[in-house]
């Protein structure tokens, strides 16, 4: 994981608990401030409505926050291939890819350097394979 996707998934998780605490007021709830016997068949369907949202809204900060301390934990433990989720910084990327690419060139190098395959592939390009 990249540092600004998880510096933007941290904004997310407290963008999500301010909503969640908005969401979980009972005084903005529908309903508030009249007899519950009083409440008729809409009011009670929004209010439920409202406290299943706010719910929903927790769930994924727990989520997210789960996500968060897996990622802070393989980053701390050093992460690296066999941790993607781990963050990276982006020399560090940029190292990986530029060791893969030369990695592959000299694949291609030596299989040009051998007559055999250069002959296949030459069959192959000519369409005679």
């Amino acid at each position: 994981m990249k540092q600004e996707q998880f510096e933007r998934l941290q904004a997310l998780h407290e963008k999500l608990v301010d909503v969640f605490l908005d969401e979980a007021n009972p005084d903005k709830w529908p309903g508030t401030g009249v007899e519950v016997a009083s409440w008729d068949q809409q009011t009670r369907g929004d209010r439920y409505w409202v406290k299943k949202n706010a719910v929903a809204t927790i769930a994924l900060t727990q989520r997210i926050q789960s996500l968060v301390t897996v990622v802070r934990h393989a980053t701390a433990a050093g992460g690296g291939e066999e941790t993607p989720e781990a963050v990276t910084e982006p020399q560090e990327d940029l190292d990986k890819q530029v060791a893969e690419a030369e990695k592959e060139a000299s694949k291609l190098l030596a299989n040009l350097q051998n007559p055999k395959a250069k002959a296949d592939f030459d069959r192959k390009v000519h369409g005679k394979a």
